[in-house]
């Protein structure tokens, strides 16, 4: 196992569709998770529906109707989504709030059209990052950092992911995330240990190593930070009982804000001593230890 140079955590807000379709609510989110939550980033979704669905996935019903936003699943889908004008207010807002903004792209319509807006980075789904088409086109005509999930993922698409970014000379803007699909991941799923085997494998290659997290709570996401992922990304909403399916996954307001709190405690504590006796410890020694006779 390689020695950790921990770095700054990194915390993204993962907003996805959970503002329900509703433009004002995902302008919500933007401010409590820069005012309240203090993170560094949020991420939202972009889809093709046409693009990403087939015919028959796109006129066949919700498979939870209770969460459907639409009498299809292509319906509900286009509920959900923003227009790349929408986003580029999104990221302008963002960017008043000093947050960095960032989109899951989910084909190649979706790639191009956020690439548009320049952002600092954008994210690649485990679902989709077998997609080689898109991720060649993102390689030849976007600058920023790529970041990829590799939930549901064999080792031979992995391999390819990365020849790939190599054979584009990209490999320094890959960013990498440990991840398991599941909403939600039982703690004995979760596989924590994914992130020594990616830090082994492609930290001196890769620009960075994160873990994109689908657990309940917030204490495995300290441990995934402490295996060396320096960057954090979990599902944000503002209501869990709201309608939708990731929202039962996702951290309220208050959990995230503890999530970032904690995960900068830990950066603080993540050192050796800097001296054999430090100073707060100079007066217990005095008063405590043992002199002999």
């Amino acid at each position: 196992m390689k020695y950790v140079k921990y770095k700054k955590p990194f915390v993204i807000a993962e907003i996805g569709c959970n503002h329900k379709g509703d433009f004002e609510i995902a302008k919500e989110f933007i401010k409590i998770a820069a005012i309240f939550c203090k993170v560094d980033a949020v991420k939202f979704q972009k889809r093709n529906n046409r693009e990403c669905l087939t015919p028959e996935q796109y006129k066949s019903p919700h498979p939870c109707p209770y969460h459907s936003y639409g009498n299809t699943y292509g319906a509900h889908r286009e509920f959900l989504e923003f227009s790349i004008k929408q986003h580029e207010q999104l990221k302008n807002l963002c960017e008043e709030f000093g947050l960095i903004y960032s989109t899951s792209v989910w084909d190649l319509t979706s790639a191009k059209e956020v690439a548009q807006l320049k952002p600092k980075m954008i994210k690649i789904p485990s679902a989709c990052n077998n997609h080689y088409e898109m991720l060649s086109w993102l390689c030849d005509n976007y600058e920023g950092e790529i970041h990829i999930s590799l939930g549901m993922t064999t080792t031979e698409e992995e391999k390819k992911v990365i020849n790939l970014f190599k054979e584009k000379k990209r490999q320094n803007d890959l960013v990498l995330y440990a991840c398991v699909s599941g909403y939600p991941v039982p703690m004995e799923d979760l596989s924590l240990l994914e992130i020594t085997r990616l830090r082994d494998k492609y930290e001196d290659l890769v620009k960075g190593i994160g873990f994109s997290g689908h657990h309940k709570g917030i204490a495995m996401d300290i441990a995934a930070y402490t295996l060396g992922a320096s960057i954090i990304e979990r599902h944000f909403t503002l209501d869990r009982t709201w309608k939708g399916t990731d929202h039962a996954v996702s951290l309220e307001p208050d959990g995230l804000r503890r999530l970032v709190r904690d995960l900068n405690c830990a950066s603080k504590a993540l050192n050796y001593k800097k001296e054999k006796i430090l100073p707060i410890e100079k007066a217990q020694r005095e008063k405590l230890k043992y002199k002999g006779r």
